[in-house]
C-alpha cells in the first residue's frame, strides 16, 4: 500500500511539472506571439497631442543620439539607458515635437508645448529603430531617424532601407532626415604628417593614428602641401554634385526628400569655414532641405537661432540620466528633478552637491558643470578607523575620489583620487594646505579603434601636419571606460592603498592631526574633456565598514553589493547577456 501511495505521489509530482512547464511554454509562445503581431501589423500608433494648449513662445530642446544598442557600447546608449533617459523628461513633462512643428515655430510664430523636445536619431542604423521603437511608443514621443543616402537602398543590413522608412513613417511616431550623402574625409595627415589624402570611414587606416583631417564639404581637396588642387568652380561642382546625390537616391528610393539635414561635421559651416566652401553648402542646404541643424554642443534653440543654424546635444552613451539632466539644466537654465534610483540606499547618503542615482549595484554621482559632485555617507563622521572598497568604473577621462577622516567643519581629510589613469593620494589637516602622498600612472587601458570618435576636423596649415600630433596630444579618447579595484584602510596613524589588488601603498604614515571624520565620494570633470564639463563618477560595489583591533573585525556601515542569491542571479543574467552580444557582433 505505502509503495503505490509513494507511486501516486511521484506520478502527482510529475503532472504537476508538466502543468508547469507546459504553461511557461505557452507564456513564453504567447510573449512571442504579440511581439510578432505587434511587429508585423503595429497595433500600436501615435496619438497627436492636444496642440491648442500649447503655450511656449520661447524655445525647444534637441536631443540627437548616435545610435542605440541592446546593451550599449562606446558610442551606443543601451536601450534600458535610453527609456531610463526618455522616462525622466516623459515624467518632467516633455512632449516631442514634429518637424512640422518646429516649422510653424519658426515660420508662423505657432506656440509649442511648455517643455519642447526635438528627439532623432542619428546615422540611419538599423538597431537604433528596432530598440528605440517600443520606447517611442511608450512615452507616446515621436522622433526623426536619420540616414546617409549612400547607404539608401544598397542592400546593406546594417541600415535603414527605403521600406523600414516608409513602414516607420506610417507608425506616426518616426519622421526621416538626412545626415548627408556619404562619411568621406580630405586633406588627412596621420600622427607623423604623413599625407594620406582622401578616404570613406572604412578606408582609414589604423583609425586612431589620424591626426588632422577634414570632412568632405568642408574645404577644397588639397595635396599634401595644403594647396588646392581645384579650383572655384571645381570646387563648387563637386559639392553640389554631392547635394544632387543624395536628392537624387532619396527621390527615387523614397519618393520625396526629408526634411531635416544634420551636417557632418557640425560647428563648422559658416564659423571658420572657407568662405567660398560655406556659401556653395548653404546654398544647397536651403534649396533642397527645410531646416538644418548645424549646431551640436547646446540643447537648446529659441527664436533667434533661425531654421538653418539650429543647434542639439548629442549625448554619449557612458551619460547617466543624471548627466543629461544636468546638460539639460545648464543650457536652459530650467530647474530639472534628477533621479534618485532605490531610495533607500540614498537616504542613507547626504548630498552635498551635484546628483546621485542608486541603481543596482552602483552609485552614479553626477558634477554640476564645471564643479564636483559630492555625497557623505551619514553615519560614518565617528568613525576614525574604516575600510572603503569600490570598483570605480567612471570614464577613463575625469576624476573620481574616495575621502576617509573627512572632516567637515575643519576641511580635514585624507583622499584617493583617480583621475585620467592617474592615482593621486593626498591629505589635509586642520588649517592646512592639501599635501601628496603619492602619484602614479597606472596601467595602460585597453582599447579599440572602433572606440575612436573623429571629432577634431578642421581646417590647418603645412607646418601643422608637419609638425605631427600636438605635444598635448590625448593619450586615450574621452569616451573611454574604466575599471579599477579600490580597497582603502585608514588605521590608526597609518593607511593602505590597494588597486586591483595590489598594495600602491602600505602603512603610510598620515598627519596625527587627522582624527575622526567621515567618507565621502566625489566625482569631477577633467580638464583634458574639452568638450564637457560635467562628469559621472561610478562606484560599484562600495563597502564601508569600520575596523577594530584586528582588520578582520569590522562592522558593515554601507554596502550597495549584490549578496547571495542576488548575487548569483546577476552572474547569469550578465553571462547571458554577453553571449548574446558575441551571438550579435558575431552573425
Amino acid at each position: 500500500m505505502g509503495k503505490k501511495t509513494n507511486v501516486a505521489l511521484d506520478y502527482r509530482k510529475k503532472d504537476r511539472k508538466k502543468v508547469i512547464k507546459t504553461i511557461v511554454q505557452f507564456a513564453i509562445l504567447l510573449i512571442v506571439g504579440t511581439l510578432l503581431y505587434q511587429a508585423v501589423f503595429q497595433v500600436t500608433s501615435y496619438a497627436e497631442p492636444d496642440h491648442k494648449s500649447w503655450t511656449n513662445e520661447k524655445g525647444f530642446i534637441a536631443l540627437s543620439y548616435f545610435g542605440v544598442g541592446r546593451t550599449g557600447t562606446s558610442k551606443l546608449i543601451a536601450k534600458n539607458q535610453l527609456d531610463e533617459q526618455l522616462q525622466a523628461l516623459h515624467d518632467q513633462g516633455y512632449v516631442t515635437v514634429s518637424q512640422q512643428d518646429i516649422l510653424d515655430y519658426y515660420n508662423k510664430k505657432k506656440p509649442l508645448p511648455d517643455k519642447a523636445l526635438f528627439l532623432s536619431f542619428e546615422d540611419g542604423r538599423n538597431d537604433s529603430a528596432l530598440f528605440a521603437d517600443p520606447i517611442l511608443e511608450k512615452y507616446n514621443y515621436k522622433a526623426t531617424a536619420l540616414s546617409y543616402a549612400n547607404k539608401v537602398g544598397n542592400s546593406d543590413n546594417k541600415f535603414l532601407q527605403p521600406a523600414d522608412m516608409l513602414k516607420m513613417i506610417k507608425t506616426g511616431f518616426w519622421e526621416l532626415g538626412s545626415n548627408g550623402y556619404r562619411l568621406t574625409y580630405i586633406n588627412v595627415f596621420d600622427r607623423n604628417g604623413q599625407f594620406i589624402g582622401v578616404r570613406n570611414e572604412n578606408q582609414l587606416p589604423n583609425k586612431e593614428n589620424i591626426e588632422y583631417y577634414n570632412h568632405y564639404l568642408m574645404d577644397f581637396i588639397r595635396d599634401s602641401n595644403m594647396i588646392p588642387v581645384e579650383d572655384r568652380t571645381e570646387m563648387e561642382a563637386r559639392i553640389t554634385s554631392d547635394y544632387k546625390a543624395m536628392k537624387d537616391i532619396y527621390t527615387k528610393e523614397l519618393g520625396f526628400v526629408p526634411g531635416v539635414y544634420m551636417i557632418m561635421h557640425a560647428n563648422t559651416l559658416y564659423e571658420g569655414m572657407n568662405r567660398l566652401v560655406s556659401q556653395v553648402n548653404d546654398n544647397n542646404i536651403r534649396q533642397i532641405f527645410n531646416m538644418h541643424f548645424n549646431r551640436e554642443g547646446n540643447v537648446y534653440n529659441d527664436q533667434s537661432a533661425g531654421l538653418y543654424n539650429l543647434t542639439r546635444v548629442q549625448p554619449a552613451s557612458y551619460w547617466y540620466t543624471n548627466h543629461l539632466l544636468m546638460k539639460i539644466q545648464k543650457d536652459t537654465g530650467q530647474k530639472m528633478k534628477f533621479v534618485r534610483g532605490d531610495e533607500d540606499l540614498f537616504d542613507q547618503w547626504q548630498k552635498l552637491s551635484g546628483a546621485a542615482q542608486f541603481t543596482e549595484n552602483k552609485i552614479a554621482l553626477t558634477s554640476p558643470p564645471a564643479e564636483s559632485g559630492m555625497l557623505y555617507l551619514k553615519n560614518s563622521e565617528g568613525n576614525r578607523d574604516v575600510q572603503v572598497s569600490a570598483q570605480l568604473d567612471g570614464n577613463l577621462v575625469g576624476r573620481q575620489t574616495i575621502y576617509v577622516r573627512y572632516d567637515r567643519k575643519t576641511d580635514a581629510f585624507v583622499r584617493v583620487t583617480l583621475e585620467d589613469n592617474k592615482l593621486i593620494v593626498e591629505q589635509k589637516k586642520p588649517g592646512g594646505q592639501v599635501q601628496e602622498l603619492y602619484s602614479g600612472k597606472l596601467s595602460d587601458v585597453k582599447w579599440e579603434s572602433e572606440d575612436l570618435a573623429f571629432n577634431k576636423a578642421s581646417v590647418y596649415t603645412k607646418a601643422q601636419t608637419q609638425a605631427g600630433a600636438p605635444d598635448e596630444e590625448e593619450e586615450f579618447p574621452t569616451n573611454i571606460k574604466n575599471t579599477r579595484q579600490m580597497e582603502i584602510t585608514m588605521k590608526g596613524g597609518s593607511l593602505r592603498v590597494v588597486v586591483d589588488q595590489k598594495p600602491v601603498l602600505d602603512n603610510t604614515a598620515i598627519d596625527p592631526a587627522i582624527g575622526q571624520g567621515g567618507v565621502a565620494l566625489e566625482a569631477q570633470y577633467s580638464k583634458k574633456n574639452k568638450k564637457d564639463d560635467i562628469y559621472d563618477g561610478v562606484f560599484t560595489d562600495v563597502k564601508v565598514a569600520s575596523v577594530g583591533e584586528k582588520e578582520t573585525d569590522q562592522t558593515v556601515l554601507f554596502t550597495n553589493s549584490y549578496t547571495g542569491f542576488q548575487g548569483a542571479i546577476s552572474r547569469v543574467e550578465n553571462a547571458i547577456s554577453a553571449s548574446i552580444d558575441w551571438v550579435i557582433d558575431t552573425f
